[in-house]
């Protein structure tokens, strides 16, 4: 029967760690579409040896068109784009509807996003909004002038978790929570990419997130070593006592 193929991919994992059923349907098929061969997923085929034809149509609906007439004659399968193709399964299901004996359609998951992975999102918007052709007040913006801003969002955030706090089952409260949240994430990435222009010592994103985690492996010895801390007394005291001596530990290099 004829299928057609919608290989669904996270565009935040490396293009070429697919799941075993997607390799197997890609190795199958006669036809292997994409709209840009030159995106991260189609070029990780062509290593592979996979061959990826561009479509070449611009609209959804000229796109499943031409999609489900490929699909009438040879098993075909769609590289999803980075850009999630807005329209395109809708177009699908109308050009099939219109055929007595259309192609089967399938929506394939590829990979999935992992936990986080939206943080490389907001990552790549911050990098953008600061770069040559971004946002010339965010691009204008220094650890000066956004202080005042850490202050505030830092007491928006405080004032919604009291909202959720006295009232935990209320989903407006939480989706503002949500929200004040991302503007004090904001903050923390935005001084990261105005440290990352500094010289002669820039540090970024990546600087701020190792230190984080070794800060939390090494004050955590009950669960990333071989400490006991068996009440949250203990575990409190054990953090206090291991902060006293990174601070006495910084003291001395001074």
């Amino acid at each position: 029967m004829p299928r057609l193929i919608l290989l669904a991919s996270s565009p935040r994992v490396p293009a070429g760690l697919l799941s075993r059923d997607a390799w197997r349907a890609l190795d199958g098929a006669d036809l292997v579409l994409a709209a840009d061969v030159a995106e991260d997923l189609p070029l990780a085929l062509a290593d592979d040896g996979i061959a990826v034809t561009p479509i070449g149509r611009e609209s959804a609906t000229e796109r499943a068109r031409a999609l489900v007439e490929s699909a009438g004659e040879q098993e075909t399968i769609w590289l999803g784009s980075a850009d999630g193709d807005p329209g395109l399964s809708d177009a699908i299901a109308t050009e099939v509807s219109r055929l007595d004996e259309g192609p089967e359609v399938e929506v394939l998951v590829g990979s999935w996003d992992v936990e986080g992975g939206r943080l490389l999102d907001a990552v790549a918007v911050m990098d953008r909004l600061r770069a040559p052709g971004g946002c010339a007040w965010v691009a204008a913006q220094d650890h000066a002038s956004l202080a005042p801003f850490v202050l505030e969002e830092a007491q928006e955030v405080h004032e919604a978790l009291d909202a959720v706090i006295a009232d935990p089952d209320d989903p407006r409260l939480r989706e503002e929570l949500t929200d004040e949240l991302g503007d004090l994430l904001f903050q923390v990435l935005f001084h990261a990419r105005v440290a990352a222009d500094h010289a002669p010592d820039p540090f970024d994103v990546d600087d701020v997130a190792a230190a984080l985690v070794d800060k939390l492996v090494r004050r955590n010895p009950h669960v990333f070593a071989d400490a006991s801390a068996g009440t949250l007394e203990e575990i409190e005291a054990q953090w206090q006592a291991i902060k006293a001596q990174e601070k006495a530990a910084r003291d001395s290099e001074l």
